[in-house]
């Protein structure tokens, strides 16, 4: 590293020891001139994906306050949406749209797009200018990966953050579930998890969670009844139920037995379906235990391979003694594990046509067949439900993928090594 980008990176890093959120977008433009950056523009990601927003306080070169952009059709979205550096056009123009003729390359300032990550999380994107041919893009990806790392530790305690990732309010039990979730993707050399909720505003009674406890991945789903305040108590009991017994010691049958009795003792006349599920990371073994629940699907070279069918147990809240139990699934690598709600595959059209297993199925398969990464293939599959409903869910739909990779494989990667050219960040 240059000394250039020990002061930019070192200094950066020192100054927001003591600093909030809303100085993020000024010390990042400060140190990264020290190492030739300019036109520095922090973008994140709404809740929905759909946009990507300015952090405060940013302005253009013009003096004006820095706007929206869309994720779909546009320069800097493409970015967030391909994990890759793309090269814009235009020095002030981060909302190009993908479809414009790219403009011979000059000698001029590079303005390049780099998507932020916290491992596979994508948080947003990093604008930047730097000369043509400089040293200074080298280091590039160390900015991208120190600016992400900070936006992570500040949005836990940063309300005007919140503010920002917000198209409007959210009910009470959403506000409760969004705090209690892991993030929405997460990967190692073993494993790659990605998950998705909606409606992002008005979650009623579906939620996710996952952990890694040494060689085993934890994961469980959960669909509660009803749409309301009561709904969403249901399902913050049964994860935090599910996590205080799991982080105890106890296997999946006593664990899914112990939600049970917390739902009934807590909420009267509730219950919630769920599949709670271990994945030993060394063996690919999975165990889990239906409670009620559609069944997991497994996915493999393209097609689906399994659905792990069984007599479910009865829900959870409702005091039923267990039949089934613990089940088991041996995964061979690159397997995919699909788990989901009900809104999923019953969002109904308006006319009344379900989105359906079959179609839900078919599209994670093509999209896995086109290279798309499993966040950016949850993201749209919300879409293309939304799409189907004309933009409103009758019923929460969540989804979580989890794909086993064995310790012999890479994890999902940013390949920074150069950035997309403007011909080629078109679809």
């Amino acid at each position: 590293m240059t000394g250039d980008g020990e002061r930019m990176l070192g200094g950066l890093l020192d100054a927001t020891q003591l600093s909030a959120m809303e100085d993020l977008p000024g010390l990042v433009a400060a140190y990264g001139r020290l190492a030739g950056f300019s036109q520095t523009m922090i973008y994140v990601a709404d809740l929905q994906q759909q946009l990507l927003l300015p952090l405060a306080g940013q302005r253009d070169v013009y003096g004006e306050r820095l706007e929206a952009i869309r994720i779909d059709a546009t320069m800097a979205g493409r970015a967030f949406r391909d994990v890759e550096i793309v090269e814009a056009r235009h020095v002030l123009d981060p909302a190009a749209p993908e479809s414009v003729p790219a403009s011979p390359a000059g000698e001029g300032p590079q303005r390049l797009w780099v998507p932020l990550l916290s491992g596979t999380e994508r948080v947003g994107v990093l604008g930047v200018s730097v000369q043509r041919g400089s040293e200074a893009a080298a280091l590039l990806a160390w900015l991208a990966s120190l600016v992400s790392l900070l936006l992570i530790s500040k949005r836990p305690y940063s309300d005007s953050y919140a503010r920002l990732v917000r198209a409007r309010p959210m009910t009470l039990s959403a506000e409760v579930l969004w705090n209690l979730l892991p993030p929405g993707a997460f990967a190692d050399d073993r494993v790659v998890v990605s998950a998705a909720l909606e409606p992002a505003y008005e979650v009623g009674g579906d939620a996710y969670d996952y952990a890694i406890d040494g060689d085993t991945l934890h994961v469980s789903i959960f669909d509660a009844m009803g749409h309301d305040t009561a709904a969403g108590l249901t399902a913050t009991i049964a994860i935090g139920s599910a996590r205080t017994s799991r982080r105890q010691g106890t296997n999946l049958p006593a664990t899914s037995e112990a939600i049970d009795a917390a739902i009934a003792e807590q909420v009267t006349g509730r219950f919630a379906t769920g599949v709670l599920a271990d994945l030993d990371l060394r063996t690919g073994r999975l165990a889990w235990v239906n409670r009620g629940h559609h069944p997991p699907l497994v996915i493999r070279g393209g097609r689906q391979v399994a659905t792990l069918t069984s007599v479910p147990d009865p829900p959870m809240g409702l005091g039923l003694d267990l039949s089934t139990g613990l089940l088991h699934y041996q995964l061979e690598p690159a397997d995919r594990l699909l788990f989901y709600t009900d809104g999923i595959i019953e969002a109904q059209s308006p006319d009344g046509e379900p989105f359906g297993l079959e179609r839900f199925i078919d599209f994670i398969i093509r999209r896995e067949a086109d290279g798309m990464s499993a966040p950016e293939t949850l993201r749209r599959l919300i879409q293309a439900i939304l799409a189907h409903q004309r933009g409103r869910l009758q019923d929460d739909a969540t989804v979580l993928t989890a794909e086993w990779r064995t310790q012999r494989q890479q994890p999902l990667i940013l390949e920074r090594s150069r950035p997309t050219a403007p011909h080629e960040a078109t679809q």
